[in-house]
């Protein structure tokens, strides 16, 4: 079976995620941001799972908007904390690079679902 790319870097972005949601609650006593980060950041993943099982090429192309909002959302959160100095300038280069990496492969996905049903 073919190597699933997205499906495995949102997963290692998910539990890195966890690891900094953890960091930020028990280091940082920063409950609220940081619980919103992970809420989105973990849903990514589960959205590109849901998307695996689709019933339909358009409910795949729908389950994976929904994917690429969520990295939007949890890309939003890692700026606010970085703004707010809960973040240094390197925790979050490191967690944004892997969440815009994650975004433009979804947004390859979607471009490439609505081409193919156009196509047919």
């Amino acid at each position: 079976m073919k190597e699933n790319i997205v499906k495995n870097k949102s997963f290692d972005f998910a539990a890195t995620i966890v690891k900094l949601y953890q960091h930020l609650s028990f280091e940082k006593k920063e409950f609220i941001l940081s619980k919103q980060l992970l809420r989105s950041a973990t849903s990514v993943g589960a959205m590109i799972r849901e998307a695996e099982h689709a019933e339909t090429k358009a409910d795949f192309k729908h389950k994976m908007a929904i994917a690429q909002k969520e990295i939007n959302e949890t890309i939003y959160w890692l700026e606010l904390l970085r703004e707010t100095d809960y973040l240094t300038l390197e925790q979050f280069e490191n967690h944004s690079n892997d969440a815009v990496e994650i975004i433009k492969l979804i947004t390859t996905i979607i471009k490439t679902v609505k081409s193919n049903m156009n196509n047919q």
